[in-house]
């Protein structure tokens, strides 16, 4: 078997020739030295490139799974709700009108709703969060009413802007 390695380039063969006769030049306390300094920076490229992202990943996994876990367990929360949600049984038209109209009068002036067949829209006007939320709670519950688009803004007095949400039996 022919262990001997390809000619390199003249250039590079130059190269190798200059470093090693530069390395023997050197006192063997000096090639120690150097040595160690390479030991050193390998040591200190390998724990750079390998051993620390793999280190930092595990010490963020534990708390990236309890976040993971938490979402998971809203994600299910949510879907037993919209379960609970499919088998309630829907409400008339009319009674459906009547519960929006009802949810958007605790508006105030701040909301006017406006009928449409199977849609409605709500237009708001300075609604704090918490009427919204209300709104939204009665209009689901009441009214068997699930949001299907919305354009608001948030200002200083609260939300302003229309949302429009389909009555039961209506598709999205």
């Amino acid at each position: 078997m022919n262990t001997t390695s390809p000619p390199l380039p003249p250039a590079l063969a130059s190269l190798r020739q200059q470093a090693d006769a530069w390395w023997r030049s050197r006192a063997r306390r000096e090639r120690q030295a150097l040595g160690a300094v390479a030991a050193v920076l390998v040591a200190f490229a390998v724990w750079s490139l390998l051993v620390q992202p793999a280190l930092r990943s595990v010490r963020a996994a534990p708390d990236q799974l309890d976040r993971l876990e938490a979402q998971m367990q809203q994600v299910q929360r949510v879907a037993a709700e919209s379960t609970l949600l499919r088998a309630v049984a829907p409400v008339a038209a009319t009674q459906a009108g009547i519960a929006l109209k009802s949810a958007a009068d605790r508006l105030g002036e701040r909301g006017r709703l406006t009928l449409q067949g199977d849609r409605a829209t709500l237009t708001l006007t300075g609604v704090s969060p918490e009427a919204l939320r209300a709104f939204l709670l009665e209009a689901r519950n009441g009214a068997r009413a699930r949001p299907v688009e919305a354009q608001l803004q948030r200002g200083p007095q609260g939300y302003s802007g229309t949302l429009s949400v389909a009555l039961s039996g209506a598709a999205p």
